[in-house]
């Protein structure tokens, strides 16, 4: 059995061994990783984010249609522009940080489909005359596609600071006029700097979430 950690709950202790990620990986990506509310100023460079993406790219989507798509806000000019669409403390947050994202979902996603999901030929007619339908799911696999990119975010070393606080109409009729795509989260990226973390909250238990039928 691992070695495992004093924080570590009897049953964790007990079951650690069961997960096939080692204990440093287990507590990089989420036992010890939380959400910054500041950072320090060294830079976030195009080659770790390509790092990031290269690896959360291979998490599933439904119909592997990968509808997420990220700008990467570094002009002053576009960080006064998402600034002035951010709520509260929001606003600082992202002044202040080396890089922040915009993550969105592709509504015109289905016009990927022939080349990801190039089995089924007709994948793309199916969403093609349904915009409802089409959104929904453009909403839901971008949505995880986000999770999947905080992780990654956490794998690089870094630290991820998401938000929803913000005029998401705002942001998709700024950066986005094209109209087909619409925003799902604002997040922050960089080291952690001084008093980053708030008290951690608890979590649900595995019986509170849990049942068999």
């Amino acid at each position: 059995m691992t070695q495992t950690h004093d924080t570590l709950s009897d049953f964790e202790a007990q079951f650690g061994d069961r997960l096939v990620l080692d204990e440093d990986a287990q507590d990089l990506l989420f036992r010890e990783a939380r959400t910054a509310n500041t950072f320090s100023d060294e830079p976030v460079s195009d080659a770790q984010m390509r790092a990031v993406y290269d690896l959360v790219k291979w998490a599933p989507t439904s119909m592997n249609n990968q509808p997420l798509r990220v700008v990467l806000v570094r002009s002053d000019e576009a960080r006064a522009r998402l600034v002035e669409h951010m709520s509260g403390n929001n606003k600082a947050k992202t002044q202040a940080a080396p890089l922040v994202a915009i993550l969105a979902a592709d509504t015109a996603f289905h016009d990927e489909l022939p080349r990801t999901f190039p089995h089924f030929p007709g994948a793309r007619d199916l969403f093609a005359g349904d915009d409802a339908a089409r959104e929904d799911t453009a909403r839901l696999n971008a949505a995880l596609q986000t999770a999947y990119f905080i992780i990654g975010i956490r794998a690089a070393g870094l630290a991820a600071g998401p938000m929803t606080g913000l005029d998401m109409a705002s942001v998709d009729r700024d950066f986005f006029p094209d109209g087909e795509h619409r925003t799902i989260a604002v997040v922050n990226i960089g080291r952690p700097g001084e008093d980053a973390w708030k008290q951690r909250l608890p979590r649900l238990d595995y019986e509170d979430v849990f049942t068999t039928v």
